[in-house]
């Protein structure tokens, strides 16, 4: 069973950057797939980043392509993702998930997840 925790958000104006980290617990997170997935209010959880064990996939949103990069490194047991070119409509909380068998973008599927983290951009 996977606990993980979310750090790194804030405020930033547009143009800005952030990284968020998501510490996990336990010995098998070099086998779990890992992804960012974010909500605004009044909207539904969504699809940001994935990464798989070896970190040899990733995958983005076509929102988010091209300005942030998911990574992870498995000897800290963390996976962060580097947010370049903010806009204000990546205001969000943004949230870790794990999975032992699903690399997929829908929310559901995921089984572990962090509580989250603010992110706000101001124009």
């Amino acid at each position: 069973q996977a606990q993980l925790v979310e750090s790194g958000g804030g405020l930033v104006q547009a143009g800005g950057s952030l990284r968020l980290s998501c510490a996990a617990s336990g010995r098998t997170f070099s086998r779990y797939y890992m992804g960012w997935f974010r909500q605004a209010l009044g909207n539904e959880r969504e699809f940001v980043a994935r990464i798989s064990w070896s970190a040899g996939l990733t995958d983005y949103a076509d929102s988010v392509k091209g300005r942030f990069t998911i990574s992870r490194d498995n000897a800290k047991n963390t996976v962060f993702l580097q947010m370049n070119n903010l806009k204000p409509e990546d205001t969000a909380v943004y949230y870790c998930a794990a999975d032992f068998a699903h690399y997929s973008s829908n929310p559901k599927l995921w089984d572990y997840w962090g509580q989250g983290t603010q992110v706000t951009v101001s124009s």
